[in-house]
């Protein structure tokens, strides 16, 4: 019997292809499964979307070659969400799958492992043996002063054929020999096991309650989770999770940061010991390799990591969490498809029938709004675990702090310091957060003005002094040393600008000279182990103050820390995008709701625009009265959540290319159905970014026309269908945003 099956590939065309079946895969090969066959002068792996007696395809059919799972890695749902995803963000189905299974992982992995040798005995006559063997006796000698089995391996620096002779040693009886599995070792990626007694207040019991009759009740369960920071969130995860199992379910929980992943994880295995998994960047290939095939064959049943996890193969999911769901990290922005993962919890909850708990002290406007609309039920906690009180909130004017003290660019302010110094003379501990990595974020010439800006990018370089270099945080381009003259008049007379991590840390040390400082961002972190390393030093008390990034500012729980001081509040606050405001308030929030969670806690918010409604209502941690404001402006605005929006941007290395192509799909989208508003095109505030030239295109389809989105997605579908991006000019890309969380 002759079978054809229809493969989708990793690339841009929206086409499968069709293939012969050996005899030898008709039986194995099923739709799910991942296989290799030509495609071009290439062979690539693809996955297999359809399988059939007949094929319309006329030509001569190439064959499958290899299948590379031995069983579907998809079950229907997962496959069903692939499917979905092609959809609803414009992206072959081939690509989707790319995201979801990453081509270089396989269920069919198996670890490497290492020959190992042991001392077993001298045998009869060890001096003859000596004599006529020398070599081998040689490594007999010395495996007896070895404590237990070492890798044969090691012996290349005894003998110059270490394999041959551990054979023949072993065939005379004198050694064993055995394989050892080289396992990946992950101990670095978690805290030590923390066990914690918890009694749960009354308002976590109900929460709990609540949630548990919707896990018993098979139904899917979108439910935003709204508890204050310190509010124990994460001990109601721990319950959830834990009624799942007992039911034989699984479950997936979101972070947004990896700098998260150590400590929760710590805690979940605790409880639920080796039936946790990680996963996240950060992970070794063997690492990966190895926890993939693990949640294949169902061996965890509690996958914890970024927002990648969503897409992990773990079957009868029954709680997905999304912690601190308002996150942009949870947005993938390149490659294609350019997903939500909480659109992706919301949509594999859905077809497993599971609880989706999306939870943050700071929802998002969007999650915030759905749950007003009815579209998500709703869980509050208003108190602090164990009756902690609210930090005290400073707010510190810098202007007038400056013009007090005569210190311009006065990076810490008086009433900072002094705090600091309380603190420490009580042995308590502080956290600093600079949401600005680097020394200085501009290197300015004071006699022309000259800046120095990135030869691929257009825009400012970072100075950063550990390597005495300037770097683009956005292309990773990099100068040597060029802060002695300016690189335009040859002025001597440079000037760092603005402040970063690194300079924060620097004067820290300089006024403090006897604390232990240590700093957490993008560039301490390219080692993930390191960043456990230091997150468990201060959560000892080994460390007393914590300088770092937004990666400090959420979900890190530490009993000690009772100061929390926001170097600059405004950064970011003027950003030209309709989120930045939220996105500044939610920050100052989070990282204040670091401090005092065990003791009295004190936040101090440095800014040059006291008077600005965001810094405000942060200052007095009043959300809802914030919350109601920006989202006036967004209704009046026509912006998310009110409306349903697209972005689609266009780049190239050639600027008239890029604007040419712009316009040619602006028009073809022209002119829009009723309620659908296209604006644009222009160009991206970054409007060169790694040497491409960037221009966009925002449509944005108003909520009251269109309830569920449908109506904008028909529109664009029927306009890519009749060619909207056809002819597009060598060297120029568009690409289509779904829900953009930002329009950068």
């Amino acid at each position: 019997m002759i079978m054809f099956a229809e493969v989708a590939f990793p690339i841009s065309s929206y086409c499968q292809f069709t293939y012969k079946i050996p005899k030898e895969f008709i039986d194995s090969l099923q739709v799910g499964t991942r296989v290799k066959a030509p495609l071009g002068n290439r062979m690539v792996t693809g996955i297999v979307v359809n399988k059939s007696a007949k094929s319309d395809f006329k030509g001569k059919h190439k064959q499958i070659k290899e299948l590379v799972d031995h069983q579907p890695v998809m079950d229907k749902k997962l496959w069903k969400l692939v499917t979905w995803m092609s959809k609803y963000y414009f992206t072959p189905i081939g690509q989707v799958v790319k995201t979801v299974l990453p081509s270089n992982l396989s269920a069919k992995y198996t670890p490497p492992t290492t020959s190992i040798i042991s001392f077993k005995t001298w045998g009869d006559d060890y001096k003859q043996f000596q004599k006529k063997s020398p070599a081998q006796a040689k490594v007999l000698k010395h495996l007896s002063t070895q404590k237990g089995a070492i890798p044969i391996s090691s012996l290349k620096n005894l003998v110059s054929n270490p394999s041959a002779i551990s054979k023949t040693l072993f065939e005379k009886d004198l050694v064993d020999l055995d394989e050892v599995t080289n396992l990946p070792d992950i101990t670095g990626f978690t805290f030590s096991k923390i066990h914690k007694e918890i009694k749960f207040t009354d308002e976590q019991q109900l929460a709990i309650d609540d949630l548990s009759t919707k896990l018993n009740s098979g139904k899917f369960s979108p439910t935003l989770l709204h508890g204050v920071t310190g509010s124990g969130k994460t001990e109601i995860y721990i319950e959830l999770v834990r009624q799942a199992l007992e039911q034989n379910k699984s479950a997936i929980l979101l972070l947004p940061e990896i700098s998260l992943t150590p400590q929760i994880a710590g805690r979940f295995r605790a409880v639920f010991d080796e039936q946790v998994a990680l996963w996240h960047s950060k992970l070794s290939h063997a690492a990966r390799a190895w926890t993939w095939k693990k949640i294949c064959s169902g061996e965890f049943n509690v996958v914890i990591g970024a927002r990648s996890a969503i897409f992990a193969p773990i079957k009868n999911i029954g709680v997905i969490i999304i912690d601190e769901e308002q996150e942009n990290s949870f947005k993938q922005d390149s490659p294609e498809p350019r997903y939500h993962a909480r659109d992706i919890a919301l949509m594999r909850g859905k077809l497993h029938k599971a609880v989706v708990l999306m939870s943050s002290a700071t929802p998002s406007l969007d999650s915030y709004y759905n749950y007003v609309q009815g579209k998500y039920d709703y869980i509050q906690l208003n108190d602090r675990f164990g009756g902690a009180p609210y930090p005290q909130v400073y707010v510190v004017d810098m202007i007038k702090e400056q013009e007090e003290t005569g210190k311009f660019q006065q990076v810490i302010s008086s009433m900072l310091q002094q705090k600091m110094e309380r603190k420490f003379a009580k042995g308590e501990q502080v956290i600093l957060l600079q949401n600005r990595r680097g020394f200085a974020p501009i290197m300015r010439c004071g006699d022309c003005g000259h800046v120095e800006t990135c030869v691929q990018c257009e825009i400012a370089l970072t100075y950063h002094s550990y390597k005495r270099m300037l770097k683009c945080h956005f292309c990773g381009f990099e100068t040597g040393d060029i802060t002695t003259a300016c690189q335009k008049c040859s002025s001597i007379n440079i000037k760092l600008l603005g402040v970063g991590t690194q300079k924060v840390e620097d004067i820290i040390a300089d006024i403090f000279s006897n604390i232990k400082v240590a700093r957490i961002d993008y560039d301490t972190t390219r080692k993930i182990t390191s960043m456990t390393n230091v997150l468990e030093q201060f959560s000892a008390g080994k460390i007393d103050v914590l300088i770092g990034t937004q990666m400090i500012a959420k979900g890190l729980d530490f009993d000690n820390a009772t100061l929390v001081g926001i170097v600059n509040g405004d950064t970011g606050l003027f950003l030209p995008d309709f989120r930045s405001g939220e996105k500044v308030f939610q920050l100052i929030y989070q990282a204040a709701g670091r401090s005092g969670r065990r003791k009295s806690g004190e936040v101090v918010i440095q800014t040059y625009n006291p008077d600005n409604p965001v810094l405000k209502h942060a200052a007095k941690l009043d959300q809802k009265t914030y919350y109601n404001i920006a989202l006036s402006e967004r209704r009046e605005l026509q912006y998310a959540p009110f409306s349903w929006m697209i972005r689609i941007e266009i780049e190239g290395a050639k600027k008239e290319h890029v604007n040419t192509t712009a316009e040619i799909i602006c028009s073809k989208l022209r002119p829009s159905p009723k309620g659908i508003i296209i604006l644009g095109p222009a160009n991206c505030y970054r409007e060169r970014l790694r040497s491409k030239y960037r221009m966009h295109i925002i449509l944005k389809s108003n909520k009251t026309y269109d309830i569920n989105g449908n109506k904008m997605h028909k529109y664009l579908q029927k306009r890519i269908s009749a060619k909207l991006f056809d002819k597009i000019p060598s060297g120029v890309k568009a690409f289509i945003d779904v829900n953009p969380v930002s329009v950068l």
